[in-house]
């Protein structure tokens, strides 16, 4: 089957960008030929047999972020300038999809994420017009949805907020959709009477992660973390949901200045660099500045992450909110222990329940016990294999790519 995938960016380390190479990788073993559209290959070699590089679905376009601005954040008296706007960018999205079917001869679309979360509106619009205008069987991979984004994806204008309504998430009888926890299932049964497919993230256990290797043994030292000393790994994006300055927080109560706090993500999704700004300040009031190493510029891809996770000791994640949890399954397959935050609305629900061992904090609340249990893991190499091999087992048997290729055998049955 000739699958065209529809997406924002892909190449990086975010959550939808990793679990889309998973699925090609999964959906090409099965036999499948993949096309990808996409307003960003970050660091992705480009065939141009496969893939087309289309920069106004780029989130960074300056299609996109005019639209966020005027729908979200700075809004005009009158909606309607928006509105028509974003139908125009939306029809010249659709002809050049429309061109691209036609040439690949898609048989079956896979939007990722762009169907279920309104971070790119002309884009999302497109793709319903393009599954209205050509009759194609579509899969939605929905990660998340605006409602659960609190304030972010809301306007000042009605007619704004019916319009985000009206096109997020995808809802036409060609539509199948596959979602990433429970939650996301009971959300489409409860307000649309609909059955979606839990495809839960996941990671090739079959292949060797986060291994010492020649390649990688100066990658600690290259980035500021002496031998002698102690790498807790944050492998996340800078994002306020992410918990971080509960991770920094941790930093001080330990009070070893031999433990470094390594922060993996950058910071081009968090608004106007707010968050990432409060974390340096937090840094400076706390005397940790030669503690914290932001090491962004170091990690590109997976082999960079694949380096990071090789010698660190564990890893902090103390998300509040997650849609999934990849850092949580990277993490458990490279064999380190994890020090987690029970996040809604996932983390119990779909991971913890399988029975991970972890020291996980209930709102962010780092008590004397949980400290004192974190730093009896830390000190104790012995401990932390032992607690890296039980979870690897448990990883393996949940979150496999046998488990995300059945879903998808499933899903792709047109």
């Amino acid at each position: 089957m000739r699958i065209g995938i529809i997406i924002g960016r892909i190449g990086g380390v975010d959550g939808v960008a990793l679990e889309t190479e998973k699925w090609i990788a999964v959906l090409e073993r099965l036999g499948h030929d993949v096309y990808i559209i996409s307003g960003e290959f970050e660091y992705w070699e480009i065939n141009p047999n496969k893939h087309y590089y289309y920069p106004i679905l780029s989130f960074f376009s300056s299609e996109c972020e005019w639209e966020q601005e005027k729908a979200f954040f700075n809004p005009d008296k009158n909606p309607t300038i928006l509105l028509d706007q974003v139908e125009k960018n939306s029809d010249d999205i659709v002809y050049k999809l429309e061109n691209w079917v036609r040439t690949h001869k898609i048989e079956v679309l896979l939007s990722e994420n762009a169907s279920a979360l309104p971070c790119h509106l002309s884009m999302g619009v497109a793709i319903k017009k393009l599954v209205e205008r050509t009759g194609l069987p579509i899969v939605t991979h929905d990660h998340d949805f605006h409602w659960e984004r609190g304030d972010r994806y809301i306007s000042e204008h009605k007619e704004v907020n019916d319009y985000v309504n009206n096109h997020f998430p995808l809802l036409l009888p060609n539509v199948s959709h596959a979602v990433i926890n429970t939650f996301g299932v009971e959300t489409f049964h409860n307000r649309f009477g609909i059955k979606a497919t839990l495809v839960p993230n996941v990671m090739d256990f079959d292949r060797p992660y986060g291994l010492p290797t020649e390649g990688n043994r100066s990658f600690l030292s290259d980035i500021g973390v002496k031998e002698n000393e102690i790498a807790l790994l944050q492998v996340t994006r800078i994002v306020r949901r992410k918990g971080i300055e509960t991770a920094i927080d941790l930093l001080e109560q330990l009070n070893d200045h031999k433990i470094k706090l390594v922060i993996t993500g950058n910071y081009n999704d968090d608004e106007k660099n707010e968050y990432y700004n409060e974390l340096v300040n937090q840094i400076h009031d706390l005397n940790l500045s030669n503690r914290v190493i932001f090491g962004a510029h170091m990690v590109k891809d997976h082999k960079d992450l694949s380096d990071v996770y090789a010698h660190g000791r564990a890893c902090t994640y103390f998300s509040t909110y997650e849609g999934f949890g990849n850092a949580f399954v990277e993490a458990v397959l490279a064999k380190k222990p994890i020090f987690v935050n029970n996040y809604q609305p996932v983390y119990m629900q779909d991971i913890g329940c399988k029975g991970f061992e972890t020291v996980m904090l209930e709102d962010s609340e780092l008590t004397h016990e949980k400290v004192n249990q974190i730093s009896d893991i830390i000190y104790n190499p012995d401990r932390c294999k032992e607690i890296g091999e039980f979870n690897y087992k448990l990883g393996k048997k949940h979150f496999s790519f046998q488990i995300l290729q059945e879903k998808l055998e499933g899903l792709f049955k047109f």
